[in-house]
């Protein structure tokens, strides 16, 4: 009677962001099978990103992902965080003990731990092991480029010191151009300006609507669309998306490799604005990046952290590991 054959390499993925958790379960060879999420986001404190709070969240999606799945214990496991650049030092410190202690077991299987920022889960979702730039498009705005030697990360400042070209920036943009018509200054736009009243009233009550609000840049970001509708008739809400355009491209531009035959794309919310905003956008990056090649991005950050946790157990892909953007602790190194 043979043997059984060898067991499955199974790997566990989480895309970590202000809306919560994202988990997916799968083989390198399957892909995702089973995914699950739960609306509660990780904790920020004085520590930074809080690695008590991401096992505490993760532990029962991930049981649930595996269960649905069928398959045990994970073999690696690989974290995609938003703010992990500037907040992650203790994720850093602690994550990697903790993550093998819980999914790892002191298994033989146990591959290890990868943790990185959003920007690098969104690229490799995106575009996996090629050269070239990721802009990563929502409320916010960051662009992110490897010439498979170095990361290289543009803007991601956040809404009050740039963003620039992303969901809020549009929507503030949208919303100035609104006032500027209510108080009779050029450069305003009658059509937005009705439409910001329909969403936040007379304009007298913006700023107690807006300024209070911790979700403040989510709230601008819901009037992008509103300025997309008034593009095609309205030259104000059109200049506006193209400055978002030529924000973007910059950005790309800032981070894509000079050499070679780079690739770009883009992802996030922000594309679901249409021809409005891409038909400009594409000119910008022509302009920006002659010699990039615009290509559909090829999943999303859960994919990319799928990817990094799949690259554990096969040994690849070969990017780039760097402090602060991409740590990767194999089996080895844990304690």
């Amino acid at each position: 009677m043979s043997g059984a054959g060898p067991r499955e390499r199974v790997v566990l993925a989480v895309d970590s962001g202000g809306s919560g958790l994202r988990v997916a379960v799968g083989t390198p060879e399957s892909g995702p099978v089973a995914r699950c999420s739960g609306r509660e986001p990780v904790r920020t404190g004085e520590r930074g990103l809080d690695p008590g709070h991401l096992v505490e969240l993760l532990s029962p999606l991930a049981e649930e992902a595996l269960a649905e799945a069928g398959h045990g214990a994970p073999d690696a496991v690989a974290v995609g965080a938003a703010g992990f650049a500037s907040l992650g030092d203790a994720w850093r410190a602690e994550l990697p003990a903790e993550l093998a202690r819980r999914f790892g077991g002191g298994r033989r299987g146990w591959a290890g731990v990868a943790l990185a920022s959003d920007a690098v889960t969104a690229y490799v979702g995106a575009l996996g092991d090629r050269p070239g730039a990721v802009i990563a498009a929502g409320t916010g705005l960051t662009a992110t480029g490897t010439d498979l030697s170095r990361w290289r990360r543009a803007d991601g400042w956040g809404h009050l010191l740039g963003d620039c070209g992303g969901g809020a920036w549009i929507g503030r943009a949208g919303l100035e151009a609104a006032l500027r018509a209510h108080d009779g200054r050029l450069g305003g736009s009658s059509a937005l300006l009705e439409r910001g009243e329909s969403l936040l009233g007379p304009p007298a009550g913006w700023p107690a609507a807006l300024y209070p609000r911790p979700d403040r840049p989510a709230v601008l970001a819901s009037f992008a669309p509103q300025v997309a509708a008034c593009a095609p008739v309205d030259p104000v809400a059109e200049e506006i998306l193209r400055d978002a355009a030529r924000h973007m491209a910059g950005a790309a531009a800032a981070v894509c490799p000079e050499e070679g035959a780079p690739v770009v794309s883009v992802t996030g919310g922000l594309t679901r604005l249409g021809e409005p905003l891409l038909a400009p956008l594409e000119e910008a990056l022509a302009k920006a990046l002659p010699h990039a090649r615009r290509v559909a991005p090829e999943g999303d950050p859960l994919t990319g952290a799928f990817r990094l946790a799949a690259g554990l157990v096969l040994g690849g892909p070969a990017l780039p590991r760097d402090a602060r953007m991409l740590q990767v602790t194999p089996a080895a190194a844990r304690p």
